[in-house]
């Protein structure tokens, strides 16, 4: 019974961890929910008012979600210089409050300076956000100079108490987020063993929601191994250690998602294509039901279920420890040929891509757990663990200089231009539905620009932000019937919203909205100015700043969504040149390079894009064949970082791996892929150039001997020249959709 507690506590852990990776949401809403809650207890104390109270609580918020970066010296240094700005920002609110036009003026001047700061990174975005929020408190409290000094007293206790959340009641260092992040990834990788299992077993009718569920775990561990990427520097001792972290999470990733493709090629009468991991609605291979009772299956079944406990207890000690020994050297041994089971070619397919994946799991824990004991290894399981040693050896890192756009084509100086002209616009328009709550718009335009980069996805975030201000309303009259005039429960009721606001706003900007509007209609009662015009209002200027921020975009140096996505696609397309040129080169006996690195840069890149055609993918979009022309785009490219990522993955097993050797034949092979992809980056760009991209036949037939009798593929293994294949394919395949013409020429280019 104990045991069996144990792994409930466990699974529910790993619930927890894989919800909420790094527990950031949770910690952004303990630490914020803390703030506040400090400064009312020492404002209460201080014999604060009601107004008081309310600009307490609004100022510790500010002064805690401001502040992004991620080193503890960095965050103390930028809230000592919050401070500051926000008492100047205070006071100037204050003592243009009389001032009707210079005030306004002023305000716009402000509003870009704010928006200008986010060029000189985390630290120059907290100050302008710091800035600004504070002046639309000063708005919102109504402050005036005779004010002023109780205000000044007000946010200053805001933010020691801000620095004494954050610092003390809920410390956040960077290696314990690394951590954390770890132990999603783990969690999210046994998840992902879950549904490849229930894909093992679905029947004919139940493939399609369990192939759903491998494609889900997929992306969410995905997502967890670029979250590992952004804390590697902060969170790592040195760079031999990141290098180590950052090399085994990929060879984990790239080995789930090789079982789950060996799986569903398994159950099929054909090989799966790898864009059914990634395209949703993709056909699935024409398949039956595995046999039932096959031993082979059994065994598989069993297996997966053996890999799934190693990923999702690895620290177990005593009997238990020696029981996971067994298990991996069982797993391990299916690296080798002769400890194959008797199956047909697919389910041997999958056993070895078990193998493959307990590799790699050894290859996790010994970086995130240290040193193992080796004393129950067998000789497979001793091989691998000399194999990583070497591959850490091995592992070095390279840094990338990058060219920045100057004037107006820089994105800072772009979006705080029209930033500016949206807030103009919504502080006309907002002081004829309102003259003293005019703010509101100014406050949407503001807020719809953040983390936006084109027309498209500020459209998008407007509409968002209005649905969930509209419910919000609704949700904020209920409450607000309910507390009354009670204070102290309604201030309970304002940091139950605020958490839920910190908590969903990475997950939903609908909810978050509706969180945060829920609790104005509570602090409007507390300022008795409570009515339900003053919330149907609040909805007008919503509508109204929204509607600015998008004239603004359109209108002022405009970004559209098909440029946005244009760039960010021939960004990928370089990079995915970029890592699959040094994977061939290396792969055909070229000198090493750091190919993990390049490797994240292509996620990095394809995440973005990925974000940036949300406005193309949403589901209430008009332009249904766009939308899905843009998912089969993006599901294409991620197909194609796929295979990028196990050749370069490969590639860098060269000088430590017997069964992989370099074949110069290679780089004559990959140059057609390299045409092709720079064909593709050429005809999307902005000056589209007048290219073709080349057919041929297949990869594995140019490597045919010249000489009877000699190996078809020398030392190259069928691992290479599958990655390569597919990605030939894949990137054929992105031809049509760009509207690239496709040419069969006489022989292969090189």
């Amino acid at each position: 019974m104990t045991g069996a507690g144990s792994r409930a506590v466990a699974r529910w852990k790993d619930r927890v961890a894989a919800s909420d990776p790094g527990l950031l949401r949770l910690t952004a809403g303990l630490r914020t929910v803390g703030a506040i809650s400090l400064t009312l207890a020492v404002l209460s104390l201080l014999g604060a008012d009601v107004d008081q109270l309310v600009a307490g609580a609004v100022a510790s918020m500010v002064a805690t979600f401001a502040v992004r970066e991620k080193k503890r010296g960095g965050q103390a240094i930028t809230l000592a210089l919050g401070l500051v700005v926000a008492l100047v920002s205070v006071s100037l609110a204050s003592l243009l409050s009389s001032r009707v036009v210079i005030g306004d003026v002023f305000f716009v001047v402000f509003i870009f300076c704010a928006v200008y700061g986010r060029r000189f990174g985390d630290r120059g975005t907290a100050l302008g956000l710091i800035g600004f929020q504070v002046y639309f408190l000063s708005l919102f409290v109504a402050a005036s100079h005779e004010s002023l000094l109780g205000l000044w007293r007000v946010i200053a206790v805001a933010f020691a108490c801000s620095a004494l959340a954050r610092f003390v009641l809920v410390p956040q260092s960077s290696a314990g987020i690394l951590d954390r992040l770890r132990q999603a990834f783990r969690a999210r990788l046994a998840q992902l063993l879950d549904a490849q299992l229930e894909l093992l077993d679905a029947g004919p009718h139940e493939v399609e929601k369990a192939l759903a569920h491998v494609r889900e775990g997929n992306a969410r561990l995905h997502e967890s191994a670029l979250m590992i990427q952004g804390r590697l520097d902060e969170g790592t001792p040195d760079a031999s250690m990141a290098g180590h972290v950052q090399r085994r999470v990929a060879d984990a990733e790239i080995a789930a998602e090789r079982l789950g493709l060996r799986l569903l090629t398994a159950r099929g009468a054909e090989r799966a294509d790898t864009l059914t991991l990634h395209l949703p609605g993709a056909p699935v291979p024409e398949a039956g039901l595995l046999p039932v009772r096959d031993p082979a299956i059994d065994t598989l079944r069993r297996d997966l279920t053996a890999l799934r406990l190693l990923v999702r207890y690895p620290g177990v000690t005593g009997a238990q420890a020696a029981v996971n020994a067994q298990v991996r050297n069982r797993l391990l041994g299916y690296r080798e040929e002769e400890n194959l089971p008797e199956a047909s070619e697919p389910v041997q397919d999958v056993f070895r891509a078990v193998g493959e994946a307990a590799r790699a799991v050894l290859g996790l824990r010994t970086a995130l757990d240290g040193p193992q004991d080796e004393s129950d290894d067998s000789p497979e399981t001793a091989r691998s663990r000399e194999e990583l040693d070497a591959e850490d050896v091995a592992i070095g890192a390279e840094e990338e200089e990058t060219e920045e756009e100057t004037g107006l084509r820089r994105p800072t100086t772009r979006t705080a231009v029209q930033v500016a002209v949206g807030s103009s616009l919504a502080i006309v328009g907002g002081e004829l539905l309102s003259e003293h709550r005019w703010y509101w718009a100014v406050l949407t335009c503001w807020i719809v620009f953040i983390n936006t980069s084109s027309t498209g996805e500020i459209l998008v975030k407007g509409s968002r932000r209005l649905l969930g201000t509209v419910l919000g309303v609704v949700a904020g009259i209920g409450l607000a019937g309910v507390v009354g005039q009670h204070t102290w429960t309604a201030f309970a009721v304002v940091l139950l919203c605020v958490f839920a606001t910190y908590y969903t706003a990475p997950l939903s900007y609908t909810l978050m909205s509706f969180f945060v509007t829920a609790s104005l209609g509570v602090l409007y009662t507390l300022l008795h100015t409570y009515s339900l015009s003053v919330l149907v209002l609040r909805i007008e200027e919503t509508a109204l700043g929204a509607a600015c921020g998008i004239f603004a975009a359109a209108l002022v140096l405009p970004v559209h969504t098909d440029r946005r996505t244009n760039e960010l696609l021939v960004t990928v397309l370089d990079r995915l040149a970029d890592v699959t040129e040094a994977a061939v080169d290396q792969l055909s006996g070229g000198p090493p390079v750091d190919l993990l690195d390049q490797a994240r840069e292509l996620d990095q890149a394809l995440a973005d894009l990925r974000a940036a055609t949300q406005p193309l993918t949403h589901p209430v979009t008009p332009l249904r064949s766009r939308r899905d022309t843009a998912r089969y785009v993006v599901a294409l490219l991620e197909t194609c970082a796929y295979h990028a990522r196990s050749l370069a993955a490969t590639a860098e097993l060269l000088p430590t791996n017997p069964s992989i050797a370099a074949d110069p034949r290679l780089r004559d092979v990959g140059q057609r892929i390299l045409h092709n992809i720079r064909a593709l980056a050429a005809g999307a760009g902005e000056e589209p150039a007048d290219v073709e991209v080349l057919a041929g036949p297949s990869i594995a037939s140019l490597l045919k001997p010249g000489v009877p009798g000699t190996p078809r593929y020398g030392q190259v293994t069928d691992r290479v020249l599958r990655h390569l294949q597919r990605l030939d394919e894949a990137v054929l395949g992105l031809a049509r959709p760009l509207e690239l013409p496709v040419a069969r020429p006489l022989q292969v280019p090189g």
